[in-house]
């Protein structure tokens, strides 16, 4: 019964949580970003926001909503009072008529667009009617329901709230749903720049948003995943600044990792934790973490993705405060697979030219980070890396020859973009046998039998690239074996694992805090020879690959991650698409 006390004082994880006020008033517990409304304010009024999906921009143009709204004026103490706006509050605070549009929720079929658009913004401007009858001319409502769909709808209330002398905050949240949907066809471009060029209607409406900021709008807050329909929709809304990449904002929203231990230590005093903050944190880094929004911030601060941290920590404790077996939340997985269709505008995947194929063979890709792109540029290199970025499968990581350099953040993505990769390859006709690979895997894990694992992987590229008149080399091989060993369910990949002796390929981390009987770990240097080589360069390939993997075997920083498993150090060379070495370095075995 003690122990049941104390969990009902601990505050509620906010999992999945959007509304800023159910969290204040039902016992949730809030990572306090409300300093950032002071930066907010001192910005441009009209104040565009992109960040990728799942980070909590939902929740924090709740959270600011409801502190502009005039009508939530007697509730500020009790929302924000213990908060750090609640000591600092600005001028603007409890000062607005607030207009809230959600265009995730329209229907984005061409077909249906402008009316799920009319029918939502209709609802919402009718309640804003509502909500502000007593401020508002009389009659207001039933004029507003007299015009003909939401372009007229809001010019109308504009006129109406300047002749009454009121000043409206215009919310919308998630503005590009209806152009992500529809770009994810190719065949429906035309259709797309029909609706946000000239006059089509989604340009018109921000036409509209635009002459409304010469009458009645105040401020306008819009959030989105891509920078696309900004860019198209630049002339019809040219006086909105994008602060997506500026380092005032970079921690807006996301947990920093000082908040991650603030939430863990807060729980770990009303559970029995059987982790360590710092336990945690070493599990949970490497997953949710990484993520940089803005170039000058790289080397300061990363930021975990919210939305994982809450999903781990609520699975943690409903499993007793043991590490979930799965790592991924399957909403982030949902997520990513609408962003697929978007991700093949990378059309030279087919060749060792494709940017993801370079990112995952590489590690790293180059380009310049845009602010905004139309439609019709999105296949350009430098569009799709900087596309890649705002969907949040790759980060900042720093330069290289003077161009900024992208990694993939984190395993949750590294996951999401090998499926990808692999989803691709099979399309193409080379398909892995989930079922054969999982019982291979467990030979690996339970028995020390790796060489099944490789050959199967060596086979299925031999009989592919013997198969088809393509161009294949060592993006290939790197690219299918990297993607197929980051599907095993034992092992924590790491790829090119920096540490002190060097670079590894491939570092088949165990999981052993979940397999906890597991008996084997592997360290492998994978090495590449063109199709030409000769037989004494393979040999000396094989010399060299001995001795890094030896080098790396011998750090620091791989043994402490192998717990009571049996290091093996393997070392596996390609000539062209043939495997001639898949062997292991026998001394020193134990660790």
């Amino acid at each position: 019964m003690e122990e049941r006390a104390a969990v009902q004082k601990a505050k509620r994880i906010p999992y999945g949580m959007m509304n800023f006020v159910a969290i204040r008033e039902d016992n949730y517990y809030y990572v306090d970003k409300t300093r950032f409304i002071e930066k907010v304010e001192e910005a441009n009024r009209y104040f565009f926001f992109i960040r990728p999906r799942r980070f909590g921009k939902s929740l924090t143009l709740s959270m600011l909503r409801h502190y502009y709204d005039l009508n939530q004026k007697e509730k500020f103490e009790r929302l924000y009072g213990d908060l750090y706006i609640g000591q600092h509050p600005t001028p603007g605070r409890n000062n607005y008529l607030i207009i809230y549009l959600n265009f995730a929720v329209i229907d984005a079929e061409l077909g249906n667009y402008r009316s799920s658009m009319d029918a939502h913004c209709n609802t919402r401007f009718n309640s804003f009617c509502d909500n502000y009858a007593a401020l508002l001319p009389k009659g207001i409502k039933e004029g507003l329901n007299q015009k003909d769909g939401c372009v007229e709808q809001l010019d109308y209330l504009c006129g109406e709230c300047e002749r009454a002398g009121l000043k409206i905050y215009l919310f919308i949240d998630e503005y590009d749903h209806f152009t992500n949907h529809i770009l994810s066809d190719a065949a429906r471009l035309e259709e797309y720049k029909q609706e946000t060029h000239g006059t089509g209607y989604l340009r018109t409406f921000f036409d509209t948003i635009k002459a409304g900021t010469d009458s009645a709008i105040e401020r306008v807050f819009v959030t989105g995943v891509s920078p696309v329909t900004l860019d198209d929709l630049t002339s019809g809304f040219n006086i909105g600044t994008n602060y997506s990449l500026s380092y005032a904002y970079n921690e807006m929203v996301g947990f920093t990792e000082e908040e991650v231990r603030e939430m863990l230590a807060y729980y770990s005093r009303h559970y029995k934790f059987r982790h360590t903050v710092d336990e945690l944190i070493e599990v949970m880094k490497p997953y949710y973490d990484n993520y940089c929004f803005a170039e000058e911030a790289y080397g300061e601060t990363t930021m975990y993705n919210s939305n994982m941290v809450l999903s781990f920590l609520y699975k943690y404790i409903d499993n007793n405060c043991r590490i979930p077996r799965q790592l991924l939340d399957e909403n982030i997985r949902v997520d990513y697979n609408k962003l697929r269709m978007l991700i093949r505008k990378d059309k030279e995947f087919a060749h060792d030219a494709s940017v993801i194929q370079t990112l995952v063979s590489q590690g790293f890709v180059t380009g310049e980070l845009k602010e905004g792109f139309p439609a019709e540029d999105i296949a350009r290199s430098d569009n799709f890396v900087s596309l890649l970025y705002y969907f949040g499968m790759v980060t900042i990581g720093g330069t290289y020859r003077g161009r900024p350099r992208f990694v993939i953040p984190n395993e949750v993505v590294r996951e999401q973009i090998y499926t990808y990769l692999l989803d691709n390859y099979h399309e193409n006709h080379l398909e892995a046998d989930r079922y054969e690979l999982g019982r291979l895997e467990e030979g690996m894990a339970y028995d020390g039998e790796f060489k099944p694992f490789f050959r199967y992987i060596a086979d299925s590229i031999h009989t592919y690239a013997s198969q088809r008149d393509l161009q294949k080399g060592e993006a290939f091989v790197h690219g299918y074996t990297l993607a197929l060993t980051s599907q095993c369910s034992f092992y924590r990949p790491i790829f090119e694992l920096d540490n002190q002796g060097g670079y590894a390929d491939i570092f088949l981390c165990p999981l052993h805090e979940i397999y906890r009987d597991m008996e084997h770990s592997y360290i492998i240097e994978l090495k590449y020879l063109k199709r030409q080589a000769t037989d004494a360069q393979v040999a000396a390939a094989v010399v060299e690959a001995k001795s890094q993997v030896c080098r790396y075997a011998a750090t620091v920083n791989v043994g402490r991650h192998i717990g009571g498993t049996t290091l093996h150090k393997v070392y596996v060379v390609y000539r062209g698409v043939e495997m001639v070495a898949c062997e292991e370095v026998r001394e020193n075995r134990r660790h």
